[in-house]
């Protein structure tokens, strides 16, 4: 019998959501996802620290600043990474940036011109940015120059519209952390098809599919397997190596449940986004306010981590 996850890629493109290169290798995913969180764990790991040596390196030789040796440390891990997948390879702008369009838009052209400069094209990479209103702004920009973006941290219909309206090419909304308010707030036990992390993305996959809109919905954040069941047929699901285990050792069925001809039947009305309107239906949403301004937080909080560690490195060295 074909394991769950071979079924999986038969009707989504599965996406590593990981630093771990052994992982990527072991899992064979089309495209792969990081942030200042994978990156931190990565680069206190021995399997990689030539990668972290090089970057610390170049570092003295350029007598650079710390922020821009981590831009180094994450392109580097990127560039390594795009040898390994076929598709693919995000990388994100600072999340201290996150309400900070000119600067969010010269972090991003810096990477990608960091990529380019070790002979890998834009093509290949999504410049990952929070779902602000800013960073919704530093996406219509970017997109316009040939950058294509992801979207992260996407807890709501409003952030999905306005990132589609600005031509993003793909979001990221974050089942887990959504499933994780609800519990907190809302107690009770949720099945994977009462689940609303599930039930937003596929509100967000339907709206799109309904309204012809082409941004590639990628699921995010997940617990368990069940709630990447009930998506299967999502564009897109970035999972982790430990789920990614979970569906390879498995060989029941996989039933698909997402589908472009169902999702039209069941798809909110259209919406279109100014800033004051998309302002205040996040503010009227405190699951997704709460959520998005505790992950902001939190990349920003490893971001600094691995800043830290770069400095201390390079005092070190």
């Amino acid at each position: 019998m074909t394991s769950k996850l071979d079924q999986l890629r038969t009707m989504t493109t599965v996406v590593a959501d990981t630093g771990d290169m052994e992982a990527i290798r072991a899992f064979k995913p089309t495209d792969c996802t990081t942030n200042p969180t994978l990156i931190l764990k990565a680069a206190q790991m021995e399997a990689y620290k030539d990668i972290v040596d090089e970057a610390i390196h170049w570092g003295h030789r350029n007598n650079a600043v710390t922020s821009r040796v981590t831009d180094r440390l994450a392109v580097s891990f990127g560039a390594e990474l795009a040898r390994i997948v076929p598709g693919r390879v995000s990388t994100e702008v600072d999340a201290d940036l996150s309400f900070d369009t000119e600067g969010s838009l010269a972090k991003a052209r810096a990477l990608i011109a960091d990529y380019e400069s070790r002979g890998i094209g834009r093509e290949r990479i999504l410049i990952k940015l929070a779902a602000t209103w800013e960073g919704v702004e530093t996406a219509r920009v970017l997109q316009k120059e040939g950058v294509d973006c992801n979207m992260t941290l996407i807890f709501n219909l409003a952030q999905a519209v306005a990132c589609a309206e600005a031509g993003a090419y793909l979001i990221s909304p974050f089942v887990g952390r959504i499933y994780d308010w609800f519990v907190k707030n809302e107690g009770g036990a949720y099945t994977p098809e009462t689940d609303p992390g599930v039930l937003s993305v596929r509100n967000i996959y339907a709206y799109y599919k309904a309204h012809g809109i082409n941004t590639v919905v990628m699921g995010a954040s997940f617990r368990n397997i069940g709630q990447i069941e009930a998506l299967a047929g999502c564009d897109r699901l970035t999972i982790s190596p430990q789920l990614l285990d979970e569906l390879a050792r498995s060989d029941q069925s996989l039933t698909r449940r997402l589908d472009p001809a169902d999702a039209k039947a069941n798809a909110p009305a259209a919406m279109s986004l100014d800033e004051k309107a998309f302002r205040f239906l996040l503010n009227e949403d405190a699951m997704a306010t709460e959520k998005l301004a505790e992950g902001i937080r939190i990349f920003a909080r490893d971001l600094t981590h691995l800043r830290e560690l770069v400095s201390k490195k390079m005092n070190t060295h």
